[in-house]
């Protein structure tokens, strides 16, 4: 009994000295904020650091293998008297645009469809992650076979239908390519938000389903007045990671048609990277790249901004 009377003090010294610590550590905060320190810092290694080098490389006239020369912002004044920058603003505006608002209609109505129950529904919603989960160029180049204008399968199928022959040339007119990409790019996208919405719909009470069709609403009622409102957070989110996908895609549109014909389907990531790749210009290139980001955030607030007030 003395020998542990005499370790009591001790004991409740060293408790006393660990009680600030763990105080800390169960703060909310402070834990966090731990949590969050390893990818921050994998964040800025990875992301941060070529930025910065972006943007150091876009104030420079860097040819490839030669000493970069600081010119300012003589790149970006040079972009903004180039009409072949400006016809790349309004083709990945036009792509961004067209081919979110498609995922966003077919993504939903997708959803609503695998909401519903039938039998091997759990095959079908596995079979339907199948676009999303092949790589991008593996199925871009299946579409390239498919619109070939010797071997096209569409083409074909339009012939057979009455279509005049050979059929359109889907990559080498301007306005059929700009069409193309975007329904490869809808055709690829909409498992994700077909997914992402169909886990929403499934967090619905069913008693609100049930309260609105008591009070006479109809189906499309309900969808306007009960899906909708409670899918909108959803529908923020899924649209803002579209938004940011689509508008710096870069795959799909080279391997498909190299920013062709006549640049109608050139993207600023294309763009940026036959400029700085293609023509050896890295400066210039990097503030082609670097021209897309203002653009982005100012789509992604106007983008907000009206999803909040629907």
């Amino acid at each position: 009994m003395t020998v542990v009377s005499e370790r009591l003090p001790a004991l409740g010294q060293a408790a006393r000295r660990r009680a600030p610590l763990s105080l800390v550590l169960d703060r909310e905060s402070v834990f966090s904020w731990l949590m969050m320190a390893l990818p921050l810092l994998f964040l800025a290694a990875l992301v941060g650091y070529p930025f910065f080098y972006g943007i150091l490389l876009s104030l420079q006239y860097r040819p490839v293998a030669h000493t970069g020369t600081f010119i300012g912002l003589k790149n970006f004044i040079t972009n903004l008297h180039d009409p072949i920058f400006w016809q790349v603003t309004a083709n990945t505006f036009i792509y961004t645009g067209v081919a979110t608002f498609l995922k966003m209609v077919g993504g939903l109505c997708l959803a609503l469809a695998m909401n519903q129950h039938f039998r091997m529904k759990n095959l079908v919603r596995a079979l339907l992650l199948l676009p999303f989960i092949v790589p991008t160029v593996l199925s871009t180049v299946a579409w390239l076979w498919m619109l070939d204008p010797a071997f096209s399968v569409v083409n074909r199928l339009l012939v057979a239908l009455g279509w005049p022959k050979p059929g359109p040339s889907w990559l080498g007119n301007p306005t059929l390519a700009m069409v193309s990409i975007i329904i490869i790019n809808t055709w690829r996208g909409l498992p994700f938000y077909g997914i992402t919405l169909l886990a929403g719909l499934q967090t619905v009470p069913p008693e609100l389903y049930e309260a609105a069709t008591i009070d006479g609403a109809s189906g499309l009622q309900r969808l306007r007045f009960v899906t909708l409102p409670l899918l909108r957070p959803i529908i923020l989110i899924v649209t803002l990671f579209s938004v940011i996908f689509t508008f710096a895609d870069f795959q799909l549109v080279y391997v498909l048609t190299h920013g062709g014909p006549q640049n109608a389907t050139n993207l600023f990531a294309t763009y940026a990277f036959d400029i700085a790749m293609g023509a050896g210009q890295l400066g210039l290139g990097a503030s082609i790249a670097l021209a897309m980001l203002p653009a982005l955030a100012l789509l992604i607030v106007a983008l907000t901004i009206y999803m909040r007030r629907v």
